[in-house]
């Protein structure tokens, strides 16, 4: 069994004629959390239920980046779906508009439900190419048909499944999401403060690293960094973004020329803006170098940065936020 197999088993909680869902709710948690909030069996539902749960789901034009929050328990998302999902908050926007127009067939940048399906497969399959065989076989018997309804395809296709998703609205649909999953990970640290401190940053960006001196990039911040001015949400999203378009990032630094030597501040952001588009800030890219400068020389090298930036993008998952507040807080939002 895949370790995202076991992760969806672990989280899911809604069980309709042998197959398992998670709600918006379990995959919010599924990917800020180490382990689920309460370790209840699965509901079982009824096709006619979970029907009528799937009525609250609004229509793609009326989301918003408090979508899975506010939807809580009261929808279903399939293993395949779970995979597609974790593939948007670790992939470039670019990536998806390749994909999407791969089965745009006439050219109108509308994909109709059955496309989506296809194309749903397709980033399953690249999730793990290692592991998908193995996963086809096990669950083949829960992969979701066009007459199964889930949070998605009647967020996208409409009650009866008829409409058509534009680009614009998909596209949409990935910014709120990986804005959202960001929001939460942010809150966890601002306790509803419009800032977190550059400290909260650093434990935030090595969470899910296996650098085994978390300690020491922690002392660089506080004895580099002595007087706090805070990183704000868009500092942080705009970080988080750059870093799923690392990849084109690691090719401009080889064109640069900057992969086998240190680089300054400058260097770093102008690298960082030619190949994402993405413009950080003065105090963030500060802020990083002095997180990843261990042998405080005011550069930055590839294996300071990219090595340890890449184990976090490749994690996999999203866990261990340690907080309760955030949640009370966040999930207020209507």
């Amino acid at each position: 069994m895949s370790t995202y197999e076991n992760r969806f088993r672990l989280f899911s909680s809604v069980e309709c004629e042998g197959q398992l869902y998670m709600t918006p709710l379990n995959f919010i948690e599924s990917v800020t959390l180490n382990e689920p909030r309460s370790r209840r069996g699965w509901k079982s539902f009824t096709k006619k239920e979970l029907d009528k749960v799937l009525s609250d789901t609004p229509p793609v034009w009326k989301g918003s980046s408090n979508l899975f929050r506010n939807l809580r328990e009261r929808g279903a998302i399939s293993y395949t779906e779970y995979l597609f999902l974790l593939c948007i908050l670790t992939k470039p926007h670019a990536g998806f508009r390749i994909a999407f127009n791969m089965f745009d067939a006439d050219g109108n940048e509308m994909v109709d439900k059955r496309e989506f399906l296809v194309l749903e497969e397709i980033f399953r399959k690249k999730k793990d190419r290692k592991e998908v065989a193995d996963d086809v076989q096990r669950l083949e018997e829960q992969h979701v048909d066009e007459k199964t309804e889930t949070t998605l395809l009647v967020h996208f296709f409409g009650k009866k499944g008829k409409a058509e998703l534009k680009f614009e609205d998909f596209y949409k649909f990935m910014d709120n999401l990986q804005t959202e999953v960001l929001e939460i990970e942010f809150l966890s640290s601002s306790k509803g403060m419009p800032f977190i401190s550059e400290e909260d940053f650093a434990r935030i960006l090595l969470r899910y690293t296996n650098v085994d001196d978390v300690s020491g990039y922690m002392e660089n911040v506080r004895h580099s960094i002595p007087d706090e001015k805070g990183i704000s949400f868009e500092e942080f999203r705009s970080f988080f973004q750059f870093l799923n378009n690392l990849e084109d990032f690691t090719i401009a630094m080889q064109m640069y020329n900057f992969a086998h030597r240190s680089v300054g501040q400058d260097e770093f952001t102008r690298a960082v803006y030619v190949a994402t588009g993405i413009k950080l800030s003065h105090h963030l890219v500060n802020t990083v170098f002095k997180i990843f400068d261990e042998d405080h020389d005011g550069k930055l090298s590839h294996k300071e940065f990219i090595g340890v930036m890449k184990d976090r993008l490749h994690r996999g998952d999203r866990i261990e936020i340690n907080e309760t507040e955030v949640f009370s807080n966040s999930f207020q939002c209507e």
